[in-house]
């Protein structure tokens, strides 16, 4: 074999790899389309996901700065060359897409592309996507195409490989849909089944006191002490299982903007300032990012209603390829040995469990009257 067979070989390998490291659709696509810009070294490269309403559900690109994809504006419509590899299913290879004639033009913020590929990307008779590359970086001949046959075949087996990327990536989301839905369904059952009886004792006990009142106050004030107890025990609950909810925000927004928004919120409600400041922090896996969201908020939760803190402060950082998380309030501060048997009150045991679930490590530091400090370890990916 040639040497150049050989590095085209290599070149899928490599690619082929870096998909199958990926189970989230989006992070599968961005794959894609950087392991076709680099196989077939080329300026720019961008795939498409098409929608059912002419346009892309999808559209991811490489070789663009974000400022200029921001500048360039909204996602494309399915039209002109951009349409041909998903109603056609063909690839093209063009010498100068723009003396194409269904050639429409593009935004002024766009970049100038001339010799371009396209290529469809199909799950059996289904289109499932487009691959578009263009600026091959090579001497272009004449009035030729710099993109060769041989381009053309090593972006057809990337393609085939890619439909089987996307789907399986498909699938893993849609299946961690109905993990959670499922979950929803079974923590739904445990809210009626345990709060709401725990709500129903109470309201009972509580029409009782009401009657003893009057007539028998001693009894009166022992159901009263019984509605306070009930009344814990049924928040205690209710919290258990809204916390093993992951939040939509997490998976929309990532875990610096929930985590901005969330002391944001709590900055407004509280007498306590609350602050939040976030360095260098990479994207980190989702088991992760709701490992470090829950104890974030259990450590807040704590700082804000038990500490007498003037103010909380939340700081994420980067820690190599994971990240630290602290939690640190100027309140009442405690004797971190003598809380130990009150530990799972205070939530630091389930904070210990969070952590080490996800191969971290928490933690404590406090002293009456000096504060409360807690930090979270995690690993990245």
């Amino acid at each position: 074999m040639s040497q150049g067979p050989r590095s085209g070989l290599a070149a899928i390998s490599s690619a082929l790899l870096a998909m199958s490291r990926h189970l989230e659709v989006h992070d599968v696509l961005k794959t894609i389309v950087a392991s076709a810009r680099e196989l077939l070294d080329a300026q720019y490269a961008a795939l498409g996901v098409p929608d059912d309403h002419g346009g892309f559900a999808q559209f991811v690109v490489d070789g663009v700065s974000d400022e200029q994809w921001k500048a360039i504006g909204p996602l494309p419509r399915q039209h002109g060359i951009l349409a041909a590899m998903l109603h056609e299913a063909r690839p093209e290879r063009l010498a100068d897409v723009r003396k194409d004639p269904r050639f429409e033009g593009w935004p002024a913020a766009h970049p100038e592309l001339a010799d371009f590929i396209g290529l469809p990307i199909r799950d059996g008779d289904e289109i499932i996507g487009a691959l578009y590359l263009a600026n091959k970086n090579c001497a272009k001949p004449d009035g030729g195409c710099g993109f060769t046959q041989d381009d053309e075949e090593l972006l057809a087996i990337l393609a085939q490989h890619a439909a089987i990327a996307l789907t399986n990536a498909r699938l893993y989301e849609r299946s961690r849909e109905l993990t959670i839905a499922e979950e929803r369904s079974r923590l739904a059952h445990e809210l009626h089944d345990a709060v709401s009886q725990k709500l129903f004792s109470l309201r009972l006990t509580a029409q009782a006191a009401a009657r003893l009142v009057d007539r028998d106050p001693a009894r009166a004030k022992g159901e009263l002490h019984q509605v306070a107890t009930l009344a814990a025990e049924a928040a205690d609950e209710l919290r258990a299982a809204v916390v093993e909810l992951r939040p939509a925000a997490l998976d929309e927004d990532g875990l610096v903007a929930t985590l901005r928004t969330q002391t944001q919120v709590l900055d407004r409600a509280h007498n306590a300032r609350v602050t939040f400041t976030a360095r260098g922090v990479r994207a980190l896996p989702a088991a992760q990012e709701e490992a470090v969201l829950r104890v974030a908020q259990e450590a807040l939760h704590n700082a804000l209603r038990h500490s007498g803190a003037a103010h909380v402060d939340v700081t994420l950082g980067r820690h190599g390829s994971g990240a630290v998380l602290r939690v640190t309030d100027d309140g009442g501060g405690f004797d971190t040995q003598a809380v130990r048997h009150a530990g799972r009150h205070l939530g630091l045991v389930s904070m210990r469990d969070r952590a080490s679930g996800v191969g971290g490590r928490l933690t404590v530091e406090s002293a009456p009257g000096k504060g409360t400090t807690i930090e979270m370890e995690v690993p990245g990916g």
